[in-house]
């Protein structure tokens, strides 16, 4: 009986670690949400293909071209922030001043855009990474978790680490939160506020990059990878208010813990369920997410 319960909290605490690392791919998903969101007031539909093109061109860096492992990551990186300054100087800058569901309605142009344009170059098949998901497991305290989701979880920590550093110790970062804040005063302050939706966006296209490569070996590469990731990094994002980071994390690890343990013990068609279902318990008894710390401006 002692021996039966012991392999009932070994399974427990391999699903919750498993969740975890599911869950820090989703917060940086959930990252890039917010933080468009509090500079532009847009719910940016396009973050998950641009990490599906990120995951494409990583495949083609590493396939075709011969590149190793990081110096694709750093090269992918820099196309989907690219691609990220593209999308705002282009699309999203000329109607800047328009409602939300003006930039709303943008973002899902662009979503539908880069659906096809991957199509049309990469196929709608789905595809390799050509870097695999080392399933090797590692015993933590009992529960055993693979190599792959350990890297993953460091790389999502470092990368959380390094957008905290940057938003409160460097100048760009504080000009962004002061935009956030207040974007009319910002301006008065001299702030380049249009550089610094710019950069905003570029940010947005890091985080996607990351993303992109790192979830590519768990998922294969498709142009429709990235759709059910997006839905869970925007529940995150919902989850802290669409304002705050850190409550943008939380929900995002909420969320993959949740669904691992609802697939590990209801079944894998509970999973995206799970998460809507987190959602509208929290938004009937607290609407402004679990961390509401800012005041939203009018949209």
């Amino acid at each position: 009986m002692r021996g039966t319960n012991i392999g009932r909290l070994t399974v427990l605490g391999q699903q919750i670690l498993s969740g975890l690392a599911t869950g820090s791919l989703y917060a940086l998903t959930a990252i890039a949400v917010v933080v468009v969101f509090r500079n532009t007031r847009t719910i940016n539909l396009a973050q998950g293909d641009f990490a599906m093109i990120g995951a494409f061109l990583g495949v083609v860096f590493l396939k075709d071209w011969g590149l190793n492992y990081y110096a694709t990551i750093a090269l992918v990186v820099a196309c989907c922030m690219l691609l990220g300054i593209i999308v705002e100087r282009f699309v999203m800058r000329p109607i800047a001043d328009s409602d939300w569901l003006t930039l709303f309605t943008a973002t899902l142009g662009v979503y539908y855009i880069l659906h096809g344009l991957a199509g049309w170059i990469w196929g709608r098949d789905t595809k390799a990474f050509p870097v695999t998901f080392d399933p090797t497991p590692v015993d933590i305290m009992g529960a055993v978790i693979s190599k792959g989701h350990l890297f993953n979880v460091a790389w999502a920590l470092a990368i959380g680490i390094a957008i905290y550093i940057f938003l409160k110790h460097t100048r760009q970062g504080i000009a962004m939160r002061a935009v956030t804040d207040d974007p009319d005063t910002a301006q008065l302050m001299g702030i380049p506020v249009r550089r610094i939706v710019m950069l905003t966006w570029a940010l947005a296209g890091l985080l996607a990059g990351f993303v992109g490569v790192l979830i590519a070996p768990i998922l294969y590469v498709s142009p429709q990878m990235m759709d059910d990731v997006l839905v869970k990094g925007y529940v995150a994002a919902v989850f802290g208010g669409l304002y705050s980071i850190p409550g943008a994390v939380l929900g995002a690890l909420m969320i993959g813990v949740a669904e691992n343990l609802a697939g590990g013990y209801l079944g894998s068609h509970f999973k995206t369920a799970t998460a809507f279902a987190m959602i509208v318990v929290l938004l009937a008894f607290r609407p402004q997410g679990l961390i509401g710390i800012q005041k939203r401006r009018e949209i």
